[in-house]
């Protein structure tokens, strides 16, 4: 683990449970993509960094969930680099407390208010395209998290931050976290036409062909999506669509779970009911879904 793995002359990413991106500029400055999970992952990033002589300039996170922003604090205090952050989620960046709180619904109870959820505060700034290193893209990514973007670098690699996750991650957890379904939909198909030198997604293996991965989330949000459409062939409240859907995929229930997975659950109804798949009732002050028609 944080391993430092090079893909090309300039680019390279740090094994880690999120891979975090390092891109050389010259023979003394990098910067990162994305900083891990916390202040030890800040501090393992900091010792690679000395190693090989290395300046961090800048961290360029993809998005805001705190298994990319954890080492941001840190590093940002031991370096004195700058942080960006996409639209939205360069406020969460600022104030992470925003995470677990959207998660919920409502103020986070302490048993989510832990650095999986929460990450430290970090000084970020907004991401445009005129803050970026010369030769590099932003790349647009929405639909796991608000304003997610990946980037191109100038050898021609593709970081892809969480648009998509692994086979073995799909296959195990079965429902992997989405904002917005419609958007992540659309990101997946446009991801599908990219071509790159190598491509480095988050949570699944760097690969040189994106497209089988890409079409194998698609293919399982689309069955996740078919699944809750039959659940609701009567009209049945949101905790019994998750119960179902826990049960079904043989998941086990915790509090975080009951966030992240029912968060998107609630992105799928959502989905499906402007789809014109769903639709609403109100039965003894409570919100049942249904089947549209």
């Amino acid at each position: 683990m944080y391993e430092l793995i090079q893909i090309s002359g300039q680019s390279y990413y740090i094994q880690s449970p999120a891979k975090i991106g390092l891109v050389k500029l010259n023979d003394t400055d990098v910067c990162l993509i994305d900083s891990g999970n916390d202040k030890d992952a800040g501090r393992k990033v900091r010792q690679i960094l000395d190693k090989n002589g290395w300046h961090l300039t800048a961290i360029y996170n993809t998005h805001s969930n705190a298994d990319h922003i954890g080492g941001n604090r840190y590093l940002q205090a031991q370096t004195k680099c700058k942080i960006y952050a996409p639209g939205i989620d360069c406020d969460f960046t600022r104030h992470p407390i925003l995470e677990p709180s959207f998660l919920y619904g409502g103020y986070p109870c302490k048993d989510l208010r832990h650095k999986f959820l929460l990450a430290q505060e970090s000084d970020a700034e907004f991401l445009t395209e005129d803050v970026l290193p010369d030769g590099f893209e932003m790349i647009p990514l929405p639909g796991h998290f608000f304003d997610m973007a990946g980037f191109r670098t100038p050898d021609d690699v593709v970081y892809l931050a969480d648009c998509l996750s692994s086979r073995e991650t799909l296959d195990k957890y079965q429902i992997g976290f989405i904002y917005d379904v419609d958007a992540y939909l659309k990101t997946l198909e446009m991801v599908k036409s990219l071509t790159a030198r190598m491509f480095v997604p988050a949570h699944a293996e760097a690969t040189a062909d994106i497209k089988e991965l890409a079409q194998y989330n698609i293919d399982k949000a689309r069955k996740i999506s078919g699944k809750i459409v039959a659940i609701c062939e009567k009209p049945v409240c949101f905790e019994r669509i998750l119960q179902r859907l826990f049960d079904e995929y043989c998941l086990t229930m915790n509090f975080e779970q009951y966030v992240l997975v029912g968060s998107t659950v609630r992105s799928y109804l959502a989905w499906l009911k402007d789809s014109g798949k769903l639709d609403v009732c109100f039965e003894n002050n409570m919100l049942l879904w249904k089947q549209a028609g």
